[in-house]
């Protein structure tokens, strides 16, 4: 597999993912090589935390109305830690580019700018946590029909329905859900 073949794509959750944590997620990768792949789940809100009240909690003052975008829960891994998925309009020198037009940024920085009138990133999300896979599992697990893969675009990742974009990501590869099934066999 070629050095960060799934980078900036999407993982959509099939039915009857055996782990109920990733139950209809998607998932952007920002990161797959043959040692490991990371990435952040885009439709997972933290109910009741909004950027503006993480923003107040960490003590960052705002010169503009910030979005009130609810955090996301990224994925199980280190959910203490944030991340700011982000438009590449925006880079720091602590910034990672994703391609496809995305950045991922996990410094303070990028909190202050998407608080003041200043440059900062067209869209963004915060999350908290991310998803992990160790050399090969994610690879394994694509394999074993546990996810499908499709192209990235602002709407599913920035968009505020969150509830939607399982469905709105399977509608992307032409798949209406109540076709698909939890049993997948070998033909």
């Amino acid at each position: 597999m070629d050095q960060g073949f799934l980078a900036g794509q999407l993982l959509i959750a099939m039915p009857g993912i055996s782990d109920p944590r990733f139950e209809r997620a998607v998932i952007l990768i920002c990161a797959h090589d043959d040692e490991h792949a990371m990435g952040l789940a885009v439709n997972r809100p933290v109910e009741g935390l909004s950027v503006p009240d993480l923003l107040e909690r960490l003590d960052i003052q705002s010169e503009i109305r910030a979005r009130p975008d609810l955090v996301l829960i990224g994925g199980p891994v280190e959910r203490e830690r944030g991340f700011v998925l982000h438009t590449a309009d925006y880079h720091s020198e602590h910034s990672i580019e994703l391609g496809n037009g995305y950045t991922l940024t996990a410094t303070r920085d990028v909190l202050e700018a998407l608080a003041q009138a200043g440059p900062h990133p067209r869209r963004a999300l915060l999350a908290l946590g991310y998803a992990g896979w160790g050399s090969g599992q994610l690879e394994n697990e694509i394999k074993e029909n546990v996810w499908l893969v499709c192209d990235a675009d602002d709407t599913l990742i920035f968009g505020a329905d969150h509830a939607a974009k399982w469905t709105r990501a399977l509608a992307k590869l032409g798949i209406d859900p109540q076709f698909l099934s939890s049993t997948a066999g070998r033909a």
